[in-house]
Formats: structure tokens, C-alpha cells, sequence
């Protein structure tokens, strides 16, 4: 075991030797920014560097006065990874992003080591600096403070107020009048940034490589993958996400490691089951939910919660169904139909492709119980999990379109091979599925008949 885990040193040291070692700074000149590609770039000024994350720039949308940008980090750190049998140990890697989110857009820069030497790493708990390539970088919780960054929203967003926040963050801005914090309000200069005179960055983890940690999530002394608790809705079906965590108290989280005695050692890691957690996956269901926690609640509800390891990657997922007995019931009305003719998938407008997925004739579809029309067609739309999707199948690839004849025709399983003896009569009505089918000798058919035999009339018949 030893043996195998000294050549994975081995490759981990080859990797980290050429990886970056603290987070900052940028990777491309502005002049390849566009307004879904937006990077960083650092300039001088004075004596000092500046990164700049260009978030759009010419090409950004408008931002709007007094309107609200949500700034986010993504950092991920491999702590140091200690020599073995005297080699020499590997040096820590942080590396990261940040983006912006407004008018509905997300623009993201990379922040790299290369160009801002100046950022520092502090250790969570103890507040201090640690050097990323010491030994004191161990697994845990971090953050970085990056100095002298600005955010360019474009010139054409110049001198407008903005509210910028960073959730589990600190912003400092260049303009000492404005006090800083997780959310300030500043004004953009006559070129559309926003210029910070640091940014302390939410908590992010440095994980152990090597780690043989798991994690497990228990319901008093059982493991639990997954949990069913029942709560019940008060007046007008309403019900507040903390009845939900409280229904999950008995669920917790460890993480689980093994020594080299073989003992199994728990932690308890901070349980993901918050109202907040709540709050945030029923509104990703479209469900409304009010300032003190209270939605209007169906039958039955999933959600899912991960706990991940303090100090590794490992995690797991506890997969919860909720029961409401006195929810409100929000099922469609919906019946099996099969399709007849190949059919796309269209938006409520009947002319957009929802997807680019058929429904293939002969398959069976769930869909509402009655079609609704759509400019001069009919549709129905297609039901799942007893909710409606928003996608429509036109309704004459499912119950066809009655058609007279005005020749006698003859009925056909290929261009030169007629499928029976019938001969079907002028005036005679005709139901036919869908658009027609092109042979392979040039002549165009309709499908006919209610099953799946190969039944065609041409369609300069009717």
C-alpha cells in the first residue's frame, strides 16, 4: 500500500510543480472579451497592479440605474502534500474565478497567479496568513484578499449607481467614503467600472489529495440514503420551510476516516439541511415562497442534500420525499395517447422547437385531456409527473385529420406493393395522421389506419 501511495505522490508532485500557487491576477488581454466570454486583465498604476475583470465591456448589456449585480467566486485549493521517505513536498495550489450576474447575464473572469503577486491566503479559523507553498497549508478552510480590483461594466453603464454584493464575502472600495462590505452601493466611473481597493473573497476548502475520508449521512445510529418524512400544511395549504428542516432534525451528516490501525474516526460536519437550502430548491420547482418562509404546498415534495468531507472532496446525498396530505393537489388531469406520424416538440407558441427530440409515431405520449388551439392548429400538451411541461405535440400527428376522397384509391405498404385488396371510394372520408411521407418513387402519402401497418393512400387522391 505504501509503494502504490509514493508513486501517486510522485504524479502529484509532476502536476502541482507546474500549477499555479495562490489566486489573483489574470490570463488574456481585454481585446478577446465579448459579452459571453469575459476575462481578466491587469494593468499598472503607479507602482501597483490592478486586476481588472472586463465584464462585458462594449458588448455588455445596459446595466440599469440603482440595479443590483450579484458578484460569485469559484476557488478550489489542493493543500500541501508532504514528501515521503525524504523527498521533497509539493507546494499547495489555489486557483479561481469570479463573475457577475446582472440583467439576467453571468460574465466570468479567471484569476490566476501569474499576474497579481500580491493576493494573500488566510487561514478561516485562525485569521492569519499562510504561505500557499509552506507546509502550513494544510486541508481546510481558507480565504484569499485580492488587492486592487475592478470590475468594467462598459462604458456605456459610465457614472450609473450600482448595488454590488459577494454573499460570505468582504468588498472594499477604492472610494474610502463608502464603507466596506458584503454589499455596497458605489458609482461607476465615467468609464463603467467599479474599482475596489480589495476583495476578500467567501470561505473556500483546501482538500487532501490522499484523503480516505467518506462521508455518511445517519438517521439517529442508521445509515440513511435517503429519508420520507411527512408534514402537514396549516390554512390555504401553506406550509414554511422550517417545518420541512425540522421534520429532517434526526438526519445528519459525518465524515468518516480510517486510520492506520484500522480505526474508524467521525466528524460531524455541518448539515446542508437550512431553511435557506429549502428556500433555494423550491423556487429552482417554481414554487413561490414568501418573505417568512411560507409556500403554498403540493402533496408531495424531493429535494436533495449534499454534505461534503471538511477536508477532501468526498460527499453524499441524501435524497428527501415530503409528504403533504393536506397539500394542495396540483396533478393534471392527463391521458395516454399514441403517436401516429414522427412529431417534434413545440413551445407554447406552436412554432418553436421545445428540443430538438422527437415523439416516434407508435410510441405512447402522456398529454393533457383535452387539445388547445394554437393560431389556426391544434395541440396537446404533454404532461409529466402529473405536471404540465410546457411542450406541445400537434394534434393531428396523434388523432389525425379527416380527409374526403375525390378519386378511388387503392391502399399501399410501399410505392409498388399494395398492403391489402381494398379499394377505398370517391367521397369517402379518410383519416389520415400527420404531413405526408415522400416514396422512393417521388409520389408523396399520407398514413391512414389506427394501428402500426404499414397503410398509405396518396395524397393526390384527396
Amino acid at each position: 500500500m505504501k509503494k502504490n501511495l509514493r508513486i501517486v505522490s510522485a504524479a502529484a508532485a509532476a502536476l502541482l510543480a507546474v500549477a499555479p500557487v495562490a489566486a489573483a491576477g489574470v490570463v488574456a488581454p481585454a481585446s478577446t472579451v465579448s459579452a459571453a466570454d469575459s476575462t481578466a486583465t491587469t494593468t499598472a498604476n503607479a507602482s501597483k497592479a490592478v486586476t481588472t475583470v472586463d465584464l462585458g465591456g462594449n458588448n455588455s448589456a445596459t446595466v440599469a440605474q440603482n440595479s443590483d449585480v450579484n458578484l460569485a467566486t469559484n476557488f478550489t485549493a489542493i493543500a500541501y502534500v508532504a514528501g515521503q521517505n525524504g523527498a521533497q513536498g509539493t507546494s499547495g495550489v489555489v486557483s479561481g474565478s469570479v463573475s457577475a450576474t446582472y440583467n439576467g447575464q453571468t460574465y466570468t473572469g479567471n484569476l490566476t497567479t501569474d499576474v497579481n503577486k500580491n493576493t494573500k491566503v488566510y487561514n478561516a479559523t485562525t485569521k492569519k496568513e499562510v504561505a500557499v507553498n509552506s507546509a502550513d497549508f494544510v486541508a481546510g478552510q481558507y480565504y484569499a484578499v485580492i488587492p486592487n480590483v475592478s470590475f468594467n461594466f462598459g462604458p456605456a453603464n459610465a457614472n450609473k449607481k450600482v448595488t454590488i454584493a459577494l454573499k460570505g464575502g468582504v468588498l472594499t472600495p477604492a472610494d474610502k467614503s463608502v464603507k466596506a462590505g458584503e454589499s455596497v452601493t458605489i458609482t461607476l466611473d465615467q468609464n463603467g467600472v467599479a474599482n475596489f481597493a480589495e476583495v476578500q473573497t467567501p470561505n473556500f476548502k483546501a482538500v487532501n489529495p490522499f484523503s480516505n475520508a467518506t462521508v455518511a449521512w445517519y438517521n439517529n445510529n442508521a445509515v440513511a440514503t435517503s429519508a420520507n418524512v411527512t408534514v402537514n400544511a396549516g390554512s390555504n395549504n401553506l406550509v414554511n420551510v422550517n417545518q420541512i428542516v425540522a421534520a429532517l432534525n434526526n438526519y445528519k451528516p459525518f465524515e468518516l476516516s480510517r486510520g492506520d490501525n484500522g480505526n474508524v474516526t467521525s466528524t460531524s460536519l455541518t448539515s446542508p439541511i437550512t431553511a435557506e437550502e429549502v428556500t433555494n430548491q423550491l423556487k429552482k420547482q417554481n414554487i413561490t415562497v414568501d418573505g417568512a418562509g411560507y409556500f403554498t404546498a403540493p402533496t408531495s415534495l424531493s429535494l436533495s442534500f449534499t454534505a461534503t468531507a471538511n477536508n477532501s472532496n468526498a460527499s453524499a446525498a441524501l435524497l428527501v420525499t415530503v409528504s403533504i396530505p393536506n397539500g394542495k393537489v396540483t396533478t393534471v388531469p392527463s391521458q395516454s395517447k399514441t403517436i401516429k406520424h414522427n412529431a417534434y416538440y413545440y413551445k407554447e407558441d406552436g412554432t418553436t422547437r421545445a428540443n430538438n427530440d422527437k415523439a416516434k409515431r407508435y410510441e405512447s405520449v402522456t398529454v393533457a385531456m383535452s387539445t388547445k388551439k394554437i393560431g389556426n392548429k391544434d395541440f396537446y400538451e404533454v404532461i409529466k409527473d402529473g405536471k404540465a411541461t410546457g411542450m406541445y405535440i400537434n394534434a393531428d400527428n396523434i388523432d389525425g385529420t379527416k380527409r374526403t376522397l375525390k378519386h378511388n384509391a387503392y391502399v399501399y405498404a410501399t410505392s409498388k406493393k399494395r398492403a391489402n385488396k381494398v379499394v377505398l371510394k370517391k367521397g369517402e372520408e379518410v383519416t389520415t395522421y400527420g404531413g405526408t411521407y415522400t416514396f422512393k418513387n417521388g409520389k408523396q402519402y399520407y398514413k391512414i389506419g389506427n394501428d402500426t401497418k404499414k397503410t398509405y393512400v396518396k395524397a393526390s387522391n384527396f
